[in-house]
C-alpha cells in the first residue's frame, strides 16, 4: 500500500468517516504493483531530481498506469529511491523507463518491479545495463 493510502486510511480511521470511492466490504481490489527505483545521486541541489520526479509523474498519468507517490532522498543528496504504484508493474516501468534512462544520473539505478503487495514476486533491472 503506498504511503499516502497509508496516511489517508489512518486519517479515515481516526474520524469514522469512509471514503465515497471505497471498495465495499470484503471486495476484492486489484493487485497493488510497485516499481522502486534505488539511484545514486551526488548533484549539488535537488533541482535535476525534480526535474525527472515531473517527467516520471506525467509519464504515468498520460499512460494512464497508476501513481507516482514520491522520493526518499538522503540528507547529502547521496542516493535516493522513487515510489510508483500501480495494478501493473511491468506496464507502469515501460511508462517511465524512457524517462529514468534520459537522466544521467539515473545510470546505474536499480529498478525493483514487485508484482503485488510487499513479499510478491519481484524482477531487478539496473538503468544503463541494456535491455
Amino acid at each position: 500500500m503506498s504511503r499516502l493510502r497509508v496516511v489517508a486510511a489512518a486519517l479515515v480511521s481516526l474520524c469514522g468517516c469512509q471514503s465515497k470511492s471505497s471498495p465495499p466490504e470484503g471486495a476484492l481490489k486489484p493487485p497493488e504493483h510497485a516499481v522502486v527505483v534505488h539511484f545514486k545521486y551526488g548533484l549539488p541541489d535537488v533541482s535535476a531530481l525534480r526535474d525527472v520526479e515531473s517527467k516520471v509523474e506525467q509519464a504515468i498519468v498520460a499512460a494512464h498506469v497508476g501513481e507516482y507517490d514520491g522520493d526518499e532522498i538522503a540528507v547529502d543528496l547521496s542516493d535516493g529511491y522513487l515510489y510508483m504504484y500501480g495494478p501493473n508493474g511491468d506496464g507502469l516501468f515501460a511508462a517511465v523507463r524512457p524517462v529514468l534512462e534520459s537522466a544521467s544520473f539515473m545510470k546505474g539505478a536499480v529498478v525493483t518491479v514487485r508484482y503485488g503487495p510487499p513479499g510478491a514476486r519481484q524482477a531487478t533491472i539496473t538503468i544503463g545495463a541494456g535491455r
